[in-house]
């Protein structure tokens, strides 16, 4: 599985790109930052992060997109740019009709480091033994960007099993609610004859 992990931000929107399976060593195919000025207008900054993930979308060809789940802080202008952001990367994978799943910055920690109350410093040491890099990503975002992917690649096969039980679930609890009543075509035919 190629995952790309998108640490959503207006001056800094962290992009990194993982490939492999739970279980198995992963591989980091590339890491890097879209970058807009501070001083830009809000629309040429979404227009920025646009081009830049359609740039790693087109260079890397996931087949899923981790996007970290805007949750609320104190500075609500912060959380207004992330969130801006954030639907832009989800925007240009949808408009290609690749899966977009989300995760909450507790899920990610818990999922590198074992703890969800890891600091950026954690997280940066985690990814940097688990893909056998020689330094952590810089800047902090891209190394987020990383940690989204991983998390995905090893949360995947979980949530999969676990969507799966849910539809059996669902499929056993209808059966019996329908098994008294006559399918459409037989209602139908009932009523000609």
């Amino acid at each position: 599985m190629r995952v790309l992990g998108v640490d959503p931000g207006l001056t800094r929107c962290g992009v990194g790109v993982v490939e492999g399976i739970a279980g198995r060593p992963l591989t980091m195919r590339g890491v890097g930052v879209v970058r807009t000025p501070a001083d830009a207008e809000l629309g040429h900054r979404l227009v920025a992060i646009e081009r830049g993930i359609e740039q790693w979308l087109d260079e890397h060809r996931p087949e899923v997109l981790a996007v970290e789940r805007v949750f609320s802080q104190h500075n609500v202008r912060t959380v207004m740019g992330t969130a801006q952001a954030s639907a832009v990367a989800m925007l240009c994978a949808s408009r290609r009709g690749i899966p977009v799943v989300l995760h909450t910055p507790s899920e990610v920690k818990a999922a590198v480091t074992g703890s969800g109350r890891a600091d950026k410093a954690q997280v940066g040491a985690m990814v940097t033994r688990l893909l056998r890099l020689d330094a952590p990503p810089k800047p902090a975002d891209a190394a987020d960007a990383l940690a989204l992917a991983i998390c995905h690649i090893w949360r995947a096969p979980a949530q999969n099993r676990l969507q799966q039980a849910v539809a059996r679930n669902r499929l056993q609890q209808a059966a019996p609610r329908h098994a008294g009543t006559p399918s459409p075509a037989a209602a139908q035919k009932g009523r000609t004859a």
